[in-house]
């Protein structure tokens, strides 16, 4: 292996635990060596002329928020260029705000600026593949960093980068967790983690999956006393080997520092520079008694590993329900179904009988979501009531997030639930598999004052919904630990309204042990001396009442012990919490309202310097060859883009908050090139073609004499050569490697396949799911002629769900569209048609004629769709897309 591929995952750290993209088998552990050994033995670190001189994660934690600084230098000590990369993985809840390169002497600064502004300068860059860091989404709750350099002969460049996030209280405790994965020997490897805590610390451990008991003991010093805890890990070159004549490293995995602090005080308010943060956690209170109920989709799309996964995490959590509380459960596929139909005891008898059932229910029809719900609302409205003895209400429903029956309307959906609870109890919603709207699922569960959690199909999702604590080295907590004990219902914190400006979230519906409530904002000025806080809540069959006044003393006490840091974190802190509430504000919101949210996000993110979904950093003074600035982005949450019917392309431009549409007309039998990343295509020293995904126009079966006959997509063809995977789709059949002579399967099947790091999944009757290693997952979705379609021939639609480690040189039609993209438009203006409007658009430095219109979003519903309005290019995109239309004819489907 040359040198520069050799290093392109040199420095890999991993913050929070999931896999980077380049996997390496599993190292076993090392014995204890004794700490000198390395005086006795050389060990040569270097690889391909590279070294890591050093690798430093630097945690400093002040009541709460964490600021997480990773620096690496590496020394190229060939005679001739090498290529590194600076790549690690960051929590998704994280903000970057700070990212420098030196090299050579010279320093490279991170610049924060709007995105659009960013975005422009970084499309010509990302088309020519030229190198810029990226946050991308790289798992279930990380974000992928990654910068490339080449560095001279007989050089050095350091990286250095900053991030910052609020630690969230779980199950009891505050989870730093940092996934060590060096990929090889470090000269100088160092976590150190400084945490002070106002309120005192109660406890502190440290632990590293990848380290046995005796080596972890020789390595790990942890310390905590009063206000002040300290962790160290400081491995030396010896002991970082996989065996004790081994150059490969034996740091892979888990490091993982938990804490809590001390609640002898019933709440805590800490004031810095007319800045506030009040943490309640009150303990020693009475568990409050709870009504319990369960909606669970038996539809056949929840068909193999789904319906099993939803069994076992249903029969853990019904043996962990506790004498005092009454449950139900309602089971939803085209018709609704409930267990009794009413709340019932959760005596050993009925659990056995709740256990029983749950073994036994099987999956039939459709997916009537709004039903299943609605009943399950109806159930527990009926056994609460509103009084000081009511228990505390809990709604769960586990999916797969979409609705094929009865209501399918999304909009009316959520508007029916809304009107339903009326905010009388939190709707938890538990989504399952890659391919369901979680979106939908997390809005519904935030306007009922809940949260969404995705759980994936995988061996550990009775993990990640269990009743037992979750393992040392597990990522996602279990969730029903985190709302089994509710402590406090309605709970308010109030706040004298002339001394208190910009308050975060302060009413919460429930408050549940373990956890921890968090509200920070501005104190007005000259108010600090009649500020206070008042907590009103609903405990176990009686009122919470409590007042929290701030101990000027010990504020000053605070400030000489931490200073400026002190002061900096607490503001810090309020800017955290009130960007993550008004994203989460901005998924809710359309047109005006979403835009006005985005202005305060865009500019509380410059004020602060915070890369959010609104923001950019590009790297000043770092240029390639075209003169073009490397740029850091946050990725978009919003959607991706797709094909369908005539066939017509939309583009979402999150950044716009707007969206792009045009058609390809061309005749029936043609290929187009949808997708083409020619950077998977490289396996050991063979170049073969890259990942692709084609499409095949048929024309409709009835049509108009005189009139353009419309074409539709009847044949999509996906290749992998690097893992020598095949898929054809057709409206009848789906084979897999079909030049071979592979299984085929019609659209009557519900199966998943799995070959060489691609998952295929076939939802019965409507929609097909591709995962490729990692990189990427498409929806293929099946259109059915019915009775007043206006097609007259079944057809396909593409959907790109997740394209976000594609590389930036992913062309076709669609997948030039995976990198960013700016438009402006002016002189809006009446057009040839009375009822649109026309306007000019300046993109990719051509100026166009567009028309707004609409199109359909058929990926929620394959019959009806949703409208998208967008403005429309003409001429087969002409202008838009790179080059003329006809350079995506390619002439196989593979």
């Amino acid at each position: 292996m040359d040198g520069a591929m050799g290093l392109r995952a040199l420095l890999c750290v991993c913050l929070v635990s999931l896999l980077t993209l380049q996997t390496m088998p599993a190292l076993g552990l090392a014995t204890g060596r004794p700490r000198g050994s390395e005086k006795r033995q050389a060990v040569d670190t270097t690889v391909d002329g590279v070294f890591v001189r050093s690798l430093k994660v630097n945690c400093k934690v002040t009541s709460r928020f964490a600021h997480y600084v990773i620096t690496s230098q590496v020394v190229n000590s060939a005679d001739e260029a090498r290529e590194v990369a600076f790549d690690v993985e960051i929590p998704k809840t994280a903000f970057i705000s700070d990212f420098a390169i030196t090299a050579d002497g010279n320093a490279f600064i991170g610049d924060i600026k709007d995105k659009v502004s960013a975005w422009k300068q970084y499309r010509k860059a990302a088309i020519s593949g030229e190198n810029a860091g990226l946050v991308r989404a790289s798992g279930r709750n990380m974000e992928q960093f990654t910068i490339h350099m080449t560095i001279g002969a007989h050089s050095k460049v350091t990286f250095q980068l900053t991030y910052e996030e609020v630690l969230k209280r779980r199950l009891t405790q505050y989870d730093i967790v940092i996934k060590v994965r060096p990929k090889q020997l470090v000269q100088h490897f160092e976590i150190d983690v400084d945490i002070f805590e106002p309120q005192g610390i109660s406890k502190l451990d440290a632990q590293a999956s990848f380290l046995n008991k005796e080596l972890a003991a020789q390595t790990i010093k942890k310390s905590f006393s009063g206000k002040k805890g300290h962790v160290l890990f400081r491995p030396t070159v010896s002991q970082q080997q996989s065996c004790p004549t081994c150059s490969s490293s034996l740091l892979n995995g888990d490091f993982k520092v938990t804490y809590d602090v001390n609640r002898d005080k019933l709440c805590d308010l800490l004031v810095a520079n007319n800045y506030f943060a009040h943490f309640f956690a009150p303990k020693n209170l009475t568990n409050m008694s709870k009504n319990l109920v369960f909606v669970i989709d038996i539809s056949g799309s929840m068909e193999g590993q789904k319906v099993k996964q939803t069994k076992e995490a249903l029969l853990k959590i019904l043996a962990d329900v506790k004498p005092g509380d009454n449950f139900d459960l309602v089971l939803f596929g085209s018709q609704v179904q409930s267990w009794k139909g009413s709340l019932v005891p959760a005596s050993e008898a009925n659990l056995r009988a709740a256990q029983d059932f749950v073994r036994r229910f099987s999956l039939a029809g459709a997916t009537n979501l709004n039903g299943g719900l609605l009943r399950g609302i109806e159930i527990l409205n009926k056994g609460s009531h509103p009084d000081l003895s009511s228990p505390a209400s809990i709604l769960i429903m586990l999916t797969d997030g979409e609705p094929t029956e009865g209501e399918t309307d999304r909009s009316q959906i959520l508007k029916n639930v809304r009107n339903a609870i009326r905010g009388r109890f939190p709707l938890y919603n538990l989504g399952f598999g890659h391919d369901l709207d979680f979106n939908f699922l997390e809005v519904m569960s935030m306007e009922n004052n809940g949260w969404a959690q995705r759980i994936f199909e995988d061996h550990d999702a009775t993990q990640q919904l269990q009743v037992s604590p979750p393992l040392p080295h597990t990522t996602i907590n279990g969730f029903y630990n985190q709302v089994a004990n509710p402590l406090l219902t309605d709970v308010e914190l109030q706040y004298p309204q002339d001394a208190v400006l910009a308050l975060t979230q302060h009413r919460h519906k429930q408050y549940y042990d373990g956890s921890e409530i968090v509200v920070a904002g501005r104190i007005a000025d000259q108010k600090l001396n009649t500020f206070k806080a008042d907590v009103l809540a609903r405990g176990e069959k009686q009122e919470f009442r409590a007042t929290c006044l701030v101990d000027e003393e010990e504020m000053k006490k605070l400030l000489r012990e931490r200073g400026h840091m002190l002061e900096n974190h607490v503001e810090r802190l309020w800017a955290y919490l009130t960007i993550q509430e008004l994203l989460a504000k901005r998924m809710k919101m359309e047109g005006a309202e979403r835009a006005n949210l985005s202005s305060q996000i865009l500019k509380m993110s410059l004020d602060y310097q915070f890369v959010t979904p609104m923001t950019s950093m590009t790297i000043r003074g770092l240029t390639d060859q075209d003169g073009l600035e490397p740029t850091i982005d946050k990725t978009p949450e919003d959607s991706q883009p797709l094909v369908d019917t005539d066939p017509h392309f939309i583009i979402y431009v999150p950044q716009k908050e707007d969206s792009l549409c045009f058609n390809i007309n061309e005749e029936p039998g043609v290929i187009l090139s949808l997708v083409q990343d020619p950077d998977t295509g490289v396996v050991g020293m063979c170049l073969l073609p890259g990942f692709s995904v084609n499409a095949q126009l048929i024309g409709n079966k009835v049509s108009s004499p005189g009139q353009h006959q419309g074409t539709y997509f009847g044949r999509l063809g996906i290749s992998n050569p690097a893992s020598d995977f095949q898929l054809e789709v057709t409206p009848q059949n789906i084979t897999l490697n079909p030049s071979s002579g592979g299984p085929v399967f019609s659209w009557r099947d519900q199966v998943t396949l799995q070959k060489d790091g691609v998952v295929v999944t076939i939802n019965k009757k409507r929609s097909l799911v591709v995962s490729v290693e990692d990189r990427a997952t498409f929806e293929i979705v099946l259109h059915r002629t019915w009775k007043g379609s206006a097609v007259h021939q079944d057809f396909l639609g593409f959907y790109v769900l997740d394209s976000s480690q594609m590389s930036a040189r992913t062309q076709g039609l669609l997948g030039q569209f995976f990198h960013p993209l700016d438009f402006e438009v002016s002189n809006i203006r009446l057009g040839s048609d009375p009822t649109k409007s026309d306007a000019t658009m300046v993109v990719k430095n051509q100026q166009l004629t567009v028309t707004r219109g609409l199109q359909k979003d058929y990926s929620k519903d394959a019959r009806h769709g949703r409208e998208v309005s967008c403005w429309f290019v003409h001429n087969n995109g002409a202008g838009l897309i790179d080059g003329v239309h006809t350079d995506y004819i390619v002439p196989d489907i593979f």
